[in-house]
This record gives C-alpha cells, structure tokens and sequence, in this order.
C-alpha cells in the first residue's frame, strides 16, 4: 500500500510564549480566521488520504477534544493521547509505537500549516527515504533548525538553531515529517528525545537516508503574539477575495460572511468574523476580528487581532495589539503593541503602549 495513512500530530505543549492568550486555551486552539489552527493541520492530513490521526495532548487536554471530538468533520479518525510526563517531539512518538504501522506523517499541532502533505508523502517514497523532513525558507533561520541539501535532495547538513555567524541556510525544519516504522526503535524508551535535536542528527551520522522536501503552501510559526497575527494576515491574503456590501468602503483581500456595518472602511487583507458589528466612520485595516465583537463608531483598528466578543468603545484606538475574548476597550482609550488575556477592561481615555495585561 502506498501513502500514509496514520499521522501523529504533536499537541502538548503550553506556548508560554504566547501567554496570556495560552492561559484559558491550549496553543493549538488558537485562532486563525475564526478557526483552531490544528485544525489545518488535521485538514492538510485529511487531503493527504490520512485516515487515522492520533493526537497527543498535555495541556488543557480536555479543552482539545471537546475542540476536535472524534474527526468525523475532517473525515479522519482522531484519537486523543494524553502525554501525562513531557516526553519531547520523538518520545511522544515513540510512546505510539506499537499502534503505528508502514509510512507515517508526523506534525506539529501549534503551528498554521495550509501546505500539500500529499505530495510530501509522494517525494518521500519516490526517494525511498526512511526520514523525509518538510523544508521551508524563512527570513530569519537562526530562530530554527536549519538544513543543507545535496543536489538529490538528501540532506548532509543539520544544525538546530545556529548562531548568526553559523548560518549556512535559509531553508529550515518546518516540523513535518515522513517517517518509516523503522525508525522507532532508534528512538530510545522512557527519556525525553527530540526530533530535531537528537533523532534527526543520529540518522545523519549513521548515513540514513534523510531527506528534505520544500513545502507546498502556507506554513507559520506561532510562537509569539505577533506571528499569531501575521498567520491571520497572511491566511487572509490566501483565502479572502474583494467583497462589495452595504455600509462598508472595502478594499484588499478580505475574509467575512456575516456582519453589520454602518458607514466604515475595511482595507485588507483583514478577517471579520460573524456577527461583528461595525460602527459608522469606524477604519479597519490588516486586522482579525473574531465573532461576536462591537467596533463603534470612530474607530481606528490597525495590524491587531481580536478574539471572540470584543468590545472597542466609542473613538478608541488600537494599534499593533492583540486582544483575548471578551475584552473591553473604553471610550477613547489608546492601545499600542498591547497582548491583553481573556476579559481584560481598559477605561475609557486610558493610554497603554507595550504592555501585557492578563
């Protein structure tokens, strides 16, 4: 049989990074367009002809399976592994051992990826890898693990988050893998083992055929506030179109199906969620706006993020902020690269720049 038709999609950890958004909420459920972004994760599974997604959760696990239920949705199978002891990417792999059979796909769960793993898997059986690592090219490499390929495609360089002066590439592990049952037992049982720091450089040392394919797609880091917007942004820009309605001036990509304006401005790429309710000289601008929300009048919303149920008083201003749910922002206020939690109120006339509020 050809494919994969089991995917185990790592989901375990807590983005402390991200807090305070990660405090009433697993990393994973975080939004994109409205959306869990392991939700495109699963879905780029599903296009891939995987069948049976096992997922394994830490952190708020009960939070992800009431998210996910069984992948009926996603026409997968889903079944919930709970990690009780942090185990590392490989460990918790390896703890699935005996339930994994043939070619597998591996992935990360916290980041956005709406990329062709089919033609991952397709690459990494033409070549006969026993490990084959989704590349993709970032700006700044340093932050990951960087790879070096040969002219077939094998990889013959590893170096997990180098130095500036020890960057010999751009391309890095974007946390998608193909992987043959046979490498399990080069993972070792009951320790902490991890893909990219001690797995991958193992099999290159002992000359293992390794891998590397550039993604097809849209592939983001979350890993900080600001790339949980610029994943919004981006996805925005890939999947919005130019809209026409009724008491909104709209330019640029946007993403909306159901919400009320009354005399605003909407420059995309931007998301409106359901049942947004925009005021009247209200300016939007490379913004997500989850559901729910009440954006008054005079307005002015810049490079921000909003979860579910926000409310932004009359006048405010918000720039470069990302904004938890229920959040209530006074009469006037003035946000600048703010990261408020769930249920913070700002008073009205109240100016905040650079801070985090849970």
């Amino acid at each position: 049989m050809t494919g994969a038709r089991q995917a185990v999609v790592l989901a375990g950890g807590k983005g402390t990074r991200l807090r305070p958004l990660t405090n009433a909420r697993p990393k994973p459920l975080l939004p994109v367009l409205g959306r869990p972004c392991v939700e495109y994760v699963i879905e780029a599974m599903a296009e891939a002809g995987v069948e049976e997604v096992f997922l394994t959760c830490g952190y708020r696990a009960q939070d992800m399976v009431d998210a996910l239920g069984s992948g009926q949705r996603f026409g997968v199978d889903i079944i919930m592994c709970l990690e009780d002891t942090p185990a590392g990417t490989a460990g918790a792999v390896k703890l699935l051992e005996d339930r994994l059979d043939g070619t597998f796909v591996v992935a990360s769960g916290d980041v956005l990826a709406d990329v062709d793993v089919r033609s991952l898997v397709e690459q990494h059986e033409k070549r006969g890898a026993m490990a084959t690592m989704a590349l993709t090219t970032v700006e700044r490499p340093e932050e990951f693990g960087i790879v070096g390929l040969d002219s077939s495609g094998r990889i013959e360089r590893f170096k997990e988050k180098p130095p500036t002066e020890e960057v010999f590439s751009n391309l890095i592990n974007a946390g998608i893998y193909v992987l043959e049952r046979d490498v399990l037992p080069e993972i070792p049982s009951g320790e902490m083992y991890d893909f990219s720091k001690q797995l991958f450089p193992k099999l290159l040392a002992a000359g293992q055929p390794l891998y590397g394919s550039e993604l097809g797609g849209l592939w983001k880091d979350i890993g900080r506030p600001r790339d949980l917007l610029d994943a919004n942004i981006q996805m925005a820009e890939r999947r919005g179109r130019r809209i026409e309605m009724d008491g909104a001036e709209c330019s640029g990509r946007i993403v909306a199906d159901r919400f009320t304006a009354h005399g605003c401005r909407i420059d995309g790429p931007a998301y409106i969620g359901d049942d947004v309710s925009i005021g009247r000289g209200a300016r939007l601008s490379s913004c997500a706006v989850g559901a729910n929300a009440i954006i008054s009048e005079g307005v002015a919303l810049t490079g921000s993020f909003l979860m579910d149920g926000c409310s932004l008083g009359t006048g405010c201003q918000v720039y470069g902020s990302l904004l938890g749910n229920d959040v209530e922002i006074g009469d006037g206020a003035i946000l600048t690269d703010c990261v408020l939690g769930d249920g913070v109120r700002v008073m009205s006339g109240e100016s905040l720049e650079g801070r985090t509020l849970d």
